[in-house]
């Protein structure tokens, strides 16, 4: 968390190898990130990161079905393969019934749904979430954030950019970023969702108030 132009972005977009990190080093799952050549690192986004934008990022060309089942086909594997994954990963999300129609044919929530099972059909390392609830209105973000936990409780690692002070407070641990510099972190321990909210709130409020 923190203000806009803090840097929480440019952090995903150095996770992602988009950019790189002025100093310094990122591992991935004990993989320097620097070692790894342009030429490879595309693959090595599709193998091992799944993404979840604001606006989705779906092609209205392509069905549910087809959409979800793009980076697999990026990466040839096999069709029975796919296929099995489609099921469970369409089932999970509950989005079955959508797998015929056209983006442009369902809510922004349900897009939302299609986008997570399009990121996480692959089984990533990490799943890179950027504002994900940024485009929903309170009810389709409450259901997105309860897919979160459900995949997360799965074993699924999520990293999320988010302003929101609600979908912050269902984290295990909060990260705020000011100037570019982590400012502070929280841990979830046995706190309790509303305990989460206020102290992020009183942590956001600090960081406001203090004169750069």
């Amino acid at each position: 968390m923190g203000e806009s132009g803090s840097g929480k972005s440019t952090l995903l977009n150095i996770l992602a190898m988009l950019d790189k990190p002025t100093r310094g080093q990122v591992y991935l799952n004990g993989v320097d990130t620097a070692t790894i050549k342009n030429s490879r690192a595309s693959s090595f986004r599709r193998e091992k990161l799944g993404f979840v934008f604001q606006d989705f990022n779906l092609l209205d060309t392509l069905s549910v079905k087809d959409n979800i089942l793009l980076p697999l086909v990026l990466s040839r594997r096999p069709i029975t393969e796919m296929m099995k994954k489609l099921v469970v990963t369409a089932e999970n999300l509950g989005i079955n019934q959508l797998q015929e129609k056209y983006p442009y044919e369902i809510s922004g929530g349900q897009k939302q749904r299609v986008a997570v099972a399009r990121a996480i059909i692959t089984e990533p390392e990490i799943l890179l979430a950027d504002e994900p609830t940024g485009a929903l209105d309170s009810k389709s973000s409450a259901a997105l954030l309860d897919v979160f936990d459900e995949i997360n409780e799965r074993g699924q690692t999520i990293l999320m950019v988010t302003h929101s002070t609600a979908a912050a407070s269902r984290a295990k641990r909060v990260l705020f970023i000011k100037d570019g510099i982590l400012y502070n972190q929280i841990y979830r321990g046995d706190k309790t969702e509303r305990q989460m909210f206020q102290e992020i709130s009183d942590t956001l409020t600090v960081m406001a108030s203090e004169v750069n």
